[in-house]
């Protein structure tokens, strides 16, 4: 869903058509005010944000936006006037992901949509490590295997975090105990043994990518 926040009514129903006809779930608000209640229920998937608003004013919203934990990953693309270097500059500064100067045409709107959509997912792809359908999101810190949720402690996180983000790469039991334990910790590496025992026992069938490399330790087997 995109949110067009637009107190001018021509541009505003322009803007939602130009967004539905292109396949995009389009809601248009025409001012700062009801923009920023109906942010309480919902959350969109972009915003495109005018600067010039009736209450409060679309630089003011992109703060309070920014500074909310709830709302500050929305991209937002602002609207401003041609001639407003001020308003651009104190708009990306504040995190706009892009701005258009008024006149723009419908096809440079949807084409710069797409383009913040396409990269804001690579960015928060970043944070998913994959092997098949076994998902760990580093930013959420969980784990899912074929869409269902693993239950893992701290140290069996980052051994499979470790193992995910360097498929294929065989690690010793010495150098596992010492990148997930710290050269300080007081114990064996046969406890490595233990939590990628118990570790492949969560992960179900996904277990079998953890393969015992004789002699050496153990490895993450790739898989697309």
């Amino acid at each position: 869903m995109i949110w067009c926040v637009e107190d001018d009514v021509s541009i505003r129903d322009i803007e939602v058509y130009a967004l539905q006809s292109m396949g995009f779930e389009a809601r248009g608000f025409e001012n700062g005010n009801v923009f920023w209640k109906e942010l309480q229920k919902e959350k969109p998937e972009l915003v495109v944000l005018d600067i010039m608003l009736p209450g409060m004013d679309g630089i003011q919203l992109l703060k309070k936006m920014r500074e909310s934990r709830a709302f500050q990953d929305i991209p937002v693309v602002m609207a401003t006037a041609k001639g407003e270097e001020y308003d651009k500059i104190q708009g990306l500064d504040l995190g706009a992901d892009y701005y258009l100067t008024k006149p723009f045409g419908v096809m440079e709107l949807v084409s710069c949509i797409k383009a913040v959509l396409r990269r804001c997912q690579t960015k928060k792809e970043e944070h998913l490590l994959r092997a098949g359908n076994l998902v760990l999101n580093a930013e959420e810190h969980t784990v899912t295997a074929d869409g269902a949720g693993i239950s893992l402690t701290f140290k069996e996180f980052e051994i499979l975090r470790l193992f995910l983000s360097h498929p294929g790469i065989a690690y010793t039991r010495d150098q596992l105990f010492n990148t997930i334990w710290g050269m300080d910790y007081v114990g064996e590496t046969r406890t490595v043994d233990m939590h990628i025992r118990t570790l492949r026992q969560k992960l179900g069938c996904y277990g079998e990518l953890i393969k015992t490399v004789r002699g050496v330790g153990y490895r993450l087997e790739a898989k697309e």
